[in-house]
């Protein structure tokens, strides 16, 4: 009887605790604000390597603010390097389960590798998170639909016979 004051404060203060973390968005770090927009207007411009510079130095940074991974990831699919942006965008994932943006992202990057049938369980996933009317999903509904975007070409061996 003389611990049920304390446990019921502690426990209080847990359930209190743990309330706060599901709150929204953090603000990132000014220092790493600055970075971001700095990643941005390069990859505005084109300047993906000079983004990706400007987005990795961001996470140095600030290494919790998950929105920088969604711009590593942008800028990684623009430079042509989707395996590297499907990493991110699972990183962002880990850090926020239910971010659409990188779903419908990494669906797209997937997409862009050739995985339809993955892309299209990234879409089943987002519709019943968000519903078909969410703007994710019509986007990634859209990209699925005009069909996978092959980067490499085919190519058709030509046998060669030599002799031993």
């Amino acid at each position: 009887m003389r611990y049920l004051p304390a446990a019921a404060a502690l426990s209080v203060l847990a359930a209190v605790t743990a309330s706060v973390g599901l709150g929204a968005e953090r603000e990132p770090n000014a220092r790493a604000a600055a970075l971001i927009a700095e990643g941005r207007a390069a990859l505005g411009t084109g300047d993906t390597q000079g983004a990706i510079d400007s987005f990795e130095a961001a996470l140095t940074v600030d290494p919790g603010f998950t929105a920088i991974y969604l711009d590593l990831a942008e800028a990684a699919r623009q430079d042509g390097m989707q395996g590297k942006a499907i990493h991110f965008y699972r990183e962002a994932l880990e850090r926020d389960p239910r971010n659409f943006a990188a779903i419908s992202g990494e669906g797209e990057a997937l997409l862009e590798k050739g995985a339809v049938e993955k892309a299209r369980l990234n879409l089943a996933q987002l519709e019943s998170l968000c519903g078909e009317s969410c703007s994710e999903t019509r986007d990634l509904a859209a990209a699925i639909a005009s069909g996978p975007v092959m980067t490499a070409e085919v190519v058709t061996p030509v046998p060669v016979i030599t002799q031993n």
